[in-house]
């Protein structure tokens, strides 16, 4: 059981929210579900959302699993891995986000290329 569903192309994964940033989890949560095509940038995908949340507690290094708000481009984002703005194995943003909560990728495999990435509330 989980408190968030997160659907990419299907695959699911179980999801915890985080507290580090509790405007934008109440913002998130109030919207649900999210869902959108989402584009790959390494093991990053994201998607332009009708959300306009301010930068909270932002960061750009960020673990993997990381479900995270960008402000600059109104994103939504699901890391898993390096990106081009990482410096090693660590995910990185472009710039920093708002991270909102955390998904179990331990056996997170998405296809090549862009997805749809769904969020929605889960089974508690």
């Amino acid at each position: 059981m989980s408190e968030l569903r997160v659907l990419v192309d299907g695959i699911e994964l179980s999801a915890e929210w985080a507290d580090e940033n509790p405007e934008t989890r109440a913002e998130i949560e109030r919207a649900l579900p999210i869902e959108g095509d989402a584009t790959r940038w390494g093991e990053e995908l994201y998607f332009e959302s009708d959300l306009d949340i301010p930068a909270e507690s932002t960061r750009a290094a960020v673990e993997p699993g990381a479900l995270a708000y960008w402000p600059p481009g109104n994103a939504i984002c699901l890391f898993w891995g390096p990106t081009p703005a990482s410096t090693g194995d660590e995910p990185r943003a472009a710039s920093p986000v708002n991270v909102f909560a955390h998904a179990d990728v331990s056996t997170f495999q998405p296809e090549p290329g862009g997805a749809t990435l769904r969020i929605e509330a889960g089974t508690e």
